[in-house]
């Protein structure tokens, strides 16, 4: 059975982190639990993770919002709709309407499933998920933690993460992404929720930032 979050456990994850890590402690008495965190699995929002890639997450949720505003509801038949002078109108850079199509096309010709993901084990359904253009893997782990609900996963280069996680530990510089993977090791079983509260820190406590739930690197 695949472990997935929980209200519950994410308390209990919260209570394991600061039990084992007192830099991490100490964010959980400043802060208290981190939000949830939860996304609707499915092509609309891995296309707004394919927006957040790179750019401001103010700028990635407008883009979004004039997509569902011109389609309705973001499905993949609708997205193909669109012309490349609509998607750019959007706010789709054109790699970003190429990633977005090509997705849109695998999922209508059945050689792209994400319901036949969902069921899959972290390490396979984040191979599963790679092995669409332009989902690397900070995408597909920031799907897993948050559409699929996955306990175990940490973005890697996440530039919040990195930047908090120096923060809580009191370096000096923002640790490289290797060494934050490194030093997330220590985390398991709770990577997911030792990112939340990562996140949550970094957003000085609030649950949202601009109306965003989740911060892009």
């Amino acid at each position: 059975m695949i472990d997935v979050i929980t209200p519950h456990r994410l308390e209990a994850g919260t209570q394991w982190l600061a039990a084992h890590d007192p830099d991490l402690g100490r964010l959980v008495l400043r802060n208290g639990v981190p939000p949830l965190w939860r996304r609707e699995p499915g092509f609309a929002t891995v296309v707004l993770i394919i927006l957040e890639q790179q750019v401001s997450l103010a700028s990635a949720q407008a883009a979004f919002g004039r997509l569902r505003a011109a389609l309705g509801e973001v499905e993949p038949a609708g997205f193909l709709s669109l012309d490349d002078a609509e998607l750019r109108a959007v706010g789709f850079s054109r790699q970003k309407a190429e990633y977005c199509r090509g997705l849109a096309a695998g999922l209508l010709d059945g050689s792209v499933d994400l319901e036949h993901i969902a069921t899959l084990g972290d390490d396979e359904a984040r191979r599963h998920l790679t092995a669409v253009r332009g989902i690397g893997a900070w995408t597909a782990d920031v799907y897993l933690m948050f559409a699929l609900g996955r306990i175990d996963t940490w973005p890697p280069g996440d530039r919040a993460l990195l930047v908090a996680l120096g923060r809580a530990k009191g370096l000096v510089e923002v640790p490289a992404s290797p060494i934050a993977v490194e030093m997330a090791e220590a985390w398991r079983p709770w990577r997911s929720v030792a990112a939340r509260l990562l996140w949550h820190d970094y957003l000085g406590g609030r649950d949202y930032l601009g109306g965003r739930d989740v911060v892009a690197p």
